[in-house]
């Protein structure tokens, strides 16, 4: 038996480089990063209390993160259920990590939920949360890639 042919799906399946998870960050972070952007000026420009603020940002967060990996995904021919499945699959627990994380370090910073978009309260820990975040979200990515899941799924697709 020739156990060289399985040797690439076992490396494939068994670790991740940590370049690939940084570009599954990177990616996953676009879509949250344009999403909760959106969120926040959107509600902090309207007056809306924090929780709802934070609710709209979290959504689009997902939205915008999910959009990403579905349209690429929809480019291979792949019909529009099946699309979202493998969107789903891809980005769920790298976005919710990505989130939590970036959430946290915004509530957490004394002053950050009551500055306005002119503050650069608003803005250092709005990107400061993202970069924690990126730092948390990557091993995440690595781990769920070396595993065959996580963003795995969708780069099968492209």
């Amino acid at each position: 038996m020739d156990h060289t042919t399985h040797e690439p799906e076992k490396r494939a399946h068994g670790t991740a480089s940590w370049g690939a998870a940084v570009k599954a960050t990177l990616h996953c972070l676009t879509g949250c990063a344009i999403g909760e952007i959106l969120g926040m000026v959107i509600g902090t420009s309207l007056g809306w209390a924090n929780v709802p603020t934070m609710v709209l940002a979290i959504g689009l967060a997902f939205l915008f993160g999910y959009s990403f990996t579905l349209f690429a995904v929809l480019r291979s021919g792949i019909g529009l259920k099946a699309a979202i499945r493998i969107a789903l699959a891809a980005d769920t627990v790298s976005i919710a990590v990505m989130e939590l994380v970036d959430n946290a370090i915004i509530a957490l910073t004394p002053g950050a939920m009551d500055a306005h978009l002119s503050d650069g309260l608003f803005w250092s820990a709005l990107l400061g949360g993202f970069a924690v975040a990126f730092l948390v979200t990557t091993p995440v990515n690595k781990w769920m890639i070396g595993r065959g899941r996580g963003h795995a799924v969708a780069h099968a697709h492209h």
